[in-house]
This record gives structure tokens, C-alpha cells and sequence, in this order.
């Protein structure tokens, strides 16, 4: 299984349950979903006329939408060879469900790493049962793909953005038939904007969530 790859790098985990955990983050190419405001546009297409060398993506982008097949081997070995410290690993995108990622993440575990898938939840989840999935839900995007329910009821962690009352509302829509006892909930201002921080954390307090700040805007890294 060959996996279109975008970038490679080891930075901290910025979002979510695992905020500061350095972290290996391998995003991959290709979405369907057409998020508006999506801050890696660049992975959108797979354009066969962009696909670069292996050692070009492996590092920041800086939004470059080119891209590289690699194997879960040659995951590993480009891994060793950066000698990254990281034992925590990020399949991100794009939507990396639109890949099945029951290879990549069997090698990565019998490797020694722990694996996070973050997806929008519109592509049917295919990972190890002990991979980590992160859904953050994207509804009425432009690409009109549903969230699908098998994958709010295999995300350990939902993370919904959200700007005002009606993106909660729509998180509880979706959310109404899913029983979320032991899934880790949180709400993520869009944009670092003032209002929708003060609704998140009101509603966080409410429900006893966690609150996303997205860190890594606040502090400038990747």
C-alpha cells in the first residue's frame, strides 16, 4: 500500500486531547471535503503533475501542494533517519481516511509507535482498534459529503470547531444518537476569534469538556 504524502515533520501536538506532546505529524494528500476555511489547502488534489522525490516532503511544505508515495516502511525508515524522537505519530491531511490506513498504522504500532488519525468523519475509518481518532466533524461543507455515523461512534475524541450557537446546535444534532460517555469532547474556537473563545468555553464549562485553543497559532510553530 503506497500512501500520497504531503509532508513529514516532528513538532507538538497543537489541538485536542493531546495539546504538547511532540508528535511526528505525516499529512497526507488528497480531501474531498472543501472546507472554506481550510489552512492546508494545498493538500486538496492529488495532481499526478506535482509528485515530487521522496526527501522534498520530508519536511514542511510551506504550502506547497506537491507530494510522494511512500510505503509504511519507508515511513519508518525516513523516521529513523531524521532520528525524530517522537513516539506518538499524526496521520493527518487532507483527509487521510480516504486511504485505508489499516497497513500504515500495523506497522507503525508493531514499530514501537502510538497512532492519531485526525479526520473530518466524511470517509469510513479504516485503523488498528487501538488507533487514536480524532473526528472533527465537518457539516454542509462544499464538497456536500455527510459525517458519516460509523465514524462519531469510532472516534475516541470529537473536536468540533466552532464561531456561534449554531455549530453547537449542529454538533448536538449529529452527536444525538452517539453515546459519547467515554469519548473525549472538545470544542475549538474558529480563527482565534473573541466571541467564539468566550461560547467555547462557556459551553465547555457547561458540559464539562475541554476547550482546543489551537496552541501552536499562539505560539507560531508548525
Amino acid at each position: 500500500m503506497k500512501y500520497p504524502v504531503n509532508e513529514i515533520f516532528e513538532t507538538v501536538q497543537g489541538e485536542g486531547h493531546f495539546t504538547g506532546y511532540p508528535v511526528i505529524f505525516i499529512r497526507l494528500q488528497g480531501c474531498d471535503v472543501g472546507c472554506a476555511w481550510c489552512d492546508t489547502k494545498q493538500t486538496w488534489i492529488v495532481d499526478p503533475d506535482m509528485q515530487v522525490q521522496q526527501d522534498i516532503v520530508n519536511k514542511p511544505c510551506n504550502d506547497k501542494p506537491h507530494w510522494a508515495y511512500f510505503t509504511a516502511n519507508e515511513f519508518i525508515k525516513t523516521i529513523q533517519k531524521n532520528k525524530f524522537i517522537a513516539k506518538h505519530i499524526v496521520i493527518s491531511g487532507g483527509e487521510p481516511c480516504l486511504y485505508d490506513l489499516i497497513p500504515l498504522t500495523s506497522e507503525l504500532e508493531e514499530s514501537g509507535y502510538f497512532c492519531q488519525i485526525e479526520t473530518s468523519g466524511t470517509s469510513v475509518v479504516k485503523a488498528t482498534a487501538s488507533t487514536w481518532v480524532t473526528v472533527s466533524p465537518k457539516i454542509e461543507m462544499k464538497g456536500k459529503l455527510p459525517v458519516l455515523q460509523s465514524a462519531l461512534i469510532r472516534a475516541n475524541e470529537i473536536k468540533h470547531v466552532v464561531a456561534m450557537e449554531k455549530h453547537v446546535e449542529e454538533l448536538d444534532i449529529l452527536i444525538r444518537d452517539v453515546d459519547i460517555t467515554n469519548k473525549v469532547m472538545c470544542l475549538q474556537p474558529i480563527s482565534q476569534q473573541k466571541r467564539a473563545t468566550e461560547l467555547a468555553i462557556k459551553v465547555c464549562i457547561e458540559r464539562n469538556w475541554k476547550l482546543s485553543v489551537q496552541m501552536h497559532k499562539y505560539i507560531f510553530i508548525d
